[in-house]
């Protein structure tokens, strides 16, 4: 067996779980939190412009990318991540800065868009001992539980 430097500096799933404890499940719900919110948004922003309705996709797409790029370069956690108590960290434990968040929401976009890399990723998220997608095992970046700060 061989050990990967880069995450020897992530908390080890079997003697840490608590960090990947449920994380799998709370990502997806923190999915469906952010698809409403990019929604939300696009949808006002189609409605406010006059030829919004036949942009709307291309709307929806930019304020999805915004969206979770800012969110997750200030912070390391969508809203919906935030209200799940999850955050992304990288292969040294640190939170992402702005590139690396460009980064993953990009390959984020890739595995949506091509439905085998949609499957494959959910799959490596529910088996996968840290519970990492396609972009996360690219990336080096790993969902976990948020650490308490009491």
């Amino acid at each position: 067996m061989f050990s990967d430097p880069a995450i020897d500096h992530l908390p080890c799933p079997d003697r840490q779980a608590d960090f990947y404890s449920g994380v799998t499940v709370k990502r997806a719900v923190a999915w469906v939190i952010d698809i409403a919110v990019v929604w939300t948004i696009g949808t006002f922003l189609t409605l406010i412009s006059i030829v919004g309705v036949f942009f709307m996709p291309m709307i929806l797409l930019a304020v999805g990318f915004l969206y979770r790029w800012l969110t997750i370069s200030r912070g390391s956690a969508t809203w919906g991540m935030r209200l799940m108590s999850i955050e992304l960290r990288d292969a040294w434990g640190q939170k992402l800065d702005g590139g690396q968040a460009a980064l993953h929401v990009l390959g984020y976009y890739l595995s949506m868009s091509v439905f085998i890399l949609q499957v494959v990723s959910m799959g490596f998220m529910a088996l996968s001992e840290r519970g990492q997608g396609l972009t996360d095992m690219v990336l080096g970046t790993v969902m976990l539980n948020r650490r308490s700060t009491s």
